[in-house]
């Protein structure tokens, strides 16, 4: 009598063939799965798939072409489960939807905690988003439609309904059967949260507090009184912010009368902390979206109008040069030694940026610290600026046997690094004072000083102190 069950010994092994060394599937896998679905071999690709780890199908959707994700997923039938829909790229995932049918994913999405199906649904076409809404369970269907009635990236959009909260007259006994007895209470939470009569948090208890308490202590006497609160309409950062302040492992989500709507984890916020980080940084970049996913159009249009922008920026800085067009006919060396100055500053001017642009987006750069912080960037580019300009200054010197040089290539890269300090500080300052996000536009205006400034101050320097006629 011979077993279906298949030796664990070669499973292991075959598990491990598809992973590399950096834990990553490998590109023989890879094809391996892609060519029996192209045989129409749905049998080989359920046994290929079937051992990975729901984040690894995730990235083999992940590394499948465009136009065969669709097919990809169908063919690897119920392997195809929420918790793969819910781990895939934003832009993998429409591929994927686009080919299920809306039963299919309103099912999926019914299988998933309400944050994770509104990240599902929330980016859907609005004629496919209601057309899986109309196949939810109507309980199901009322609380997403709820959340997505919140504003974007809010905490009424990443907060989870299933929660446990029972009143304070409760002892920890009487807790442990209702927690027992009501199986449709969820069934992965770490806190229990206390209630008044009108559904307003009093306190948190964590599972062991309760554990660990004797059955006739009352709840009241166990809980912790202050907790943080969170309002529904609160920005995603900021309620990252406090739980990387506190040390949150969940958090009480509040509505504008105070009574408790929901609960935001701590694996949610370490997927927002990613995502704003990498946010931040695209858009300093001008990158768009920056996803490999992305389609063509959407980067193109996304990253031309940067492009666009650091041409006018460019535009001005050549006009500038156009001035001193004689001087620099007059002495070549001006014309070589023109893109160190405004290098130097561009690069000073970014690093002061990326460190400003963090610190407000981590509230250490606060109204009551502002002037300080743009005291101290100043003080950090003169010292940067005076010991680049003292290396500058004898190179040019040494190479070009001009002093006079030296020293006006000096004090030119000395005055502009000092620029790129207070500028690349000040004005994503300004910008946010403006209610504008700094990391969009702020390399824009700091590139076009420390180059348009360069320029100039060099320039103008060399015929003012004599060097050129």
């Amino acid at each position: 009598m011979t077993s279906d069950i298949a030796d664990p010994l070669t499973i292991d092994t075959e598990i491990l063939e598809t992973l590399d060394e950096d834990n990553r599937l490998t590109r023989d896998y890879v094809d391996r799965v892609l060519d029996a679905m192209e045989a129409g071999d749905a049998q080989e690709v359920y046994r290929l798939v079937e051992p990975l780890h729901e984040a690894d199908i995730a990235d083999l959707l992940e590394l499948t072409p465009s136009e065969r994700r669709g097919d990809l997923a169908i063919s690897m039938g119920e392997l195809m489960s929420a918790e793969v829909l819910a781990e895939v790229n934003d832009y993998v995932r429409e591929d994927i939807i686009d080919a299920l049918p809306a039963a299919q994913v309103a099912g999926l999405a019914g299988q998933l905690d309400t944050d994770d199906a509104v990240a599902i649904i929330e980016d859907m076409e609005k004629e496919d988003q209601q057309a899986v809404l109309a196949e939810l369970d109507p309980e199901d269907r009322a609380v997403i439609e709820d959340a997505l009635s919140y504003p974007e990236e809010s905490a009424g959009r990443i907060m989870q309904r299933e929660l446990v909260a029972v009143p304070e007259h409760m002892t920890v006994g009487q807790l442990i059967d209702y927690l027992r007895d009501h199986h449709e209470l969820t069934t992965e939470f770490w806190e229990v949260f206390v209630v008044d009569p009108q559904h307003k948090p009093v306190g948190t208890c964590k599972l062991s507090w309760i554990m660990r308490s004797q059955r006739k202590v009352p709840v009241s006497d166990i809980m912790k009184h202050e907790q943080t609160l969170i309002p529904v309409d609160m920005d995603q950062e900021e309620v990252a912010l406090r739980f990387q302040k506190y040390a949150l492992i969940s958090a009480a989500v509040v509505d504008g009368a105070g009574r408790l709507v929901g609960v935001i984890t701590a694996d949610d916020i370490v997927h927002i902390i990613q995502e704003e980080a990498d946010e931040d940084i695209l858009r300093l970049s001008g990158a768009g979206e920056g996803d490999i996913n992305e389609p063509i159009s959407d980067s193109y249009k996304a990253r031309v109008r940067w492009l666009i922008a650091n041409l006018g920026t460019a535009m001005v800085a050549s006009f500038i040069i156009a001035q001193f067009g004689a001087a620099i006919e007059t002495m070549v060396a001006l014309a070589i030694l023109m893109p160190i100055v405004a290098s130097i500053g561009g690069n000073a001017g970014t690093q002061t940026l990326a460190v400003t642009v963090r610190a407000l987006a981590t509230n250490q750069l606060t109204q009551s610290n502002t002037m300080r912080s743009i005291w101290r960037e100043i003080r950090v580019a003169l010292l940067i600026g005076a010991t680049i300009a003292v290396i500058a200054g004898f190179g040019a010197a040494i190479i070009f046997d001009d002093q006079l040089l030296g020293g006006v290539i000096a004090v030119a890269i000395l005055c502009n690094i000092a620029l790129a300090g207070l500028s690349g500080v000040a004005i994503p300052v300004l910008l946010d004072r403006l209610d504008q996000d700094p990391a969009v536009s702020s390399s824009i205006f700091v590139t076009m000083i420390t180059d348009s400034m360069g320029f100039l101050i060099f320039l103008g320097l060399a015929v003012f102190s004599g060097l050129v006629g």
